[in-house]
């Protein structure tokens, strides 16, 4: 049986031994053909994958197109949580069992949250920068500052969607002192004591100080952050999005920062990963973007790849778990 893995670089880079993927047994107690690539363009997908029973992809688009071309596929692992890559109702009519990554970088992504968070409240990076150019050397005072300080305790923690992450988020930012308030599907004796359930998006947007994005990309979502949800923030709010790029729009909060609108975001995905072509978010004022790494901790990719391996042996018993 062959394994093909298409883009593996982005989960290992060189950092985890891919040995483990080399010791899967087949149903017929041979050991499965692992077959390995860093990445895999558009145009080379079907030559790579023709042969393969189990693929495995990160980012390589499964359209119905191309699972159409490959006979012999009997699975598709996902390599992340979001599994919109592959044209799940094209491979359930094939039989071909679709899984993904649960739950494995919850830690990770809430740690880049705060991350983002305190960088725009205390900017540490610039304040170091500072220091080094010898400002503090120079300075005749104890102290100085090169950016205001903003304090977060008893302000209001707004997220969108209470899933593993969303839940992860909230309890920190309670920690730190602040109120949580969500908007999400469930019902309010569900949530801790601490959550309060928002009764509508709208008052969601209004009232948080520091909003953090968590839902799914799905049509409802698509652009959930756009002018008019933009329009009924405070103009001190703070915005985090780890979760998918195109649930903003992008135009919309380049123009609500420069336009002293809402005060600041902290972004790890875009519309268009990498940037190729450029956004409005890349010039906009008080606008911190990192290179979609929330998920990208060791702890956390190891964890992935653990996880993939345990999918697909799973899988080969008979007894598939994580399907999508």
């Amino acid at each position: 049986m062959k394994i093909v893995e298409l883009d593996g670089y982005a989960a290992n880079p060189g950092d985890i031994s891919w040995d483990a993927w080399h010791n899967i047994q087949a149903p017929d107690g041979n050991m499965c053909e692992f077959i390995q690539y860093n990445r895999t363009p558009a145009e080379k997908v079907i030559e790579r994958a023709k042969d393969a029973e189990i693929l495995i992809t990160n980012k390589v688009v499964f359209s119905s197109a191309v699972i159409e071309q490959l006979p012999h596929l009997r699975y598709i692992g996902v390599l992340a949580t979001g599994y919109n890559v592959v044209d799940i109702e094209a491979a359930h009519k094939k039989g071909i069992t679709v899984t993904n990554i649960p739950a494995y970088s919850t830690a990770s992504v809430a740690q880049l949250v705060m991350a983002h968070l305190l960088h725009i409240t205390n900017n540490v990076s610039a304040h170091d920068t500072a220091v080094h150019q010898g400002q503090w050397a120079s300075c005749p005072d104890f102290t100085f500052s090169v950016s205001p300080q903003l304090e977060l305790d008893n302000k209001i923690f707004g997220i969108i969607g209470l899933g593993n992450i969303g839940m992860a988020v909230a309890h920190i930012a309670h920690a730190m002192g602040m109120h949580i308030l969500a908007f999400t599907s469930k019902e309010q004796p569900q949530l801790p004591p601490f959550i309060r359930k928002a009764d509508t998006l709208d008052e969601l947007f209004q009232q948080a100080d520091v909003l953090s994005l968590h839902c799914p990309l799905t049509p409802d979502t698509h652009h959930i952050v756009n002018t008019r949800t933009l329009s009924l923030m405070k103009p001190t709010a703070i915005i985090i999005n780890t979760g998918r790029g195109p649930l903003i729009d992008e135009q919309a909060l380049a123009n609500a920062l420069n336009n002293n609108d809402i005060y600041a975001a902290g972004i790890d995905v875009l519309e268009e990963e990498p940037p190729a072509n450029g956004s409005p978010l890349l010039t906009a004022r008080n606008c911190h973007i990192t290179p979609h790494i929330a998920w990208a901790s060791l702890a956390a990719r190891q964890r992935l790849m653990d996880i993939a391996i345990n999918n697909i042996k799973a899988f080969l018993k008979g007894t598939p778990i994580n399907v999508v």
